[in-house]
């Protein structure tokens, strides 16, 4: 059964109303996984998420935060999300 399809743009506008990023970066990974078995179950995702509120929660507890925001989605729409989430602070300390 094909689920409805869910855009970048639609993931990316729920977690910026959720979670009002200071960085957000989504992209659409499901070219990558065309013919596998679970790809017609949902799109494919990579989101990049720089936040305050991920401030003092471990990264299991800023999943969780991108999951609830996602929740519908994640059960209708969504069949993988790779996510990297960061406070201001770490995100500006990454390696460039």
């Amino acid at each position: 059964m094909t689920m409805p399809a869910i855009s970048a743009d639609v993931i990316e506008a729920r977690l910026k109303a959720a979670l009002t990023p200071l960085h957000i970066e989504v992209e659409d990974d499901g070219a990558r996984h065309a013919g596998h078995a679970g790809a017609a179950s949902g799109g494919h995702f990579n989101v990049t998420i720089v936040t305050g509120a991920f401030a003092g929660k471990t990264r299991v507890a800023r999943h969780r935060l991108v999951y609830d925001a996602l929740a519908d989605a994640m059960r209708n729409g969504i069949h993988a999300l790779a996510i990297a989430a960061y406070t201001p602070e770490e995100f500006n300390n990454l390696p460039r």
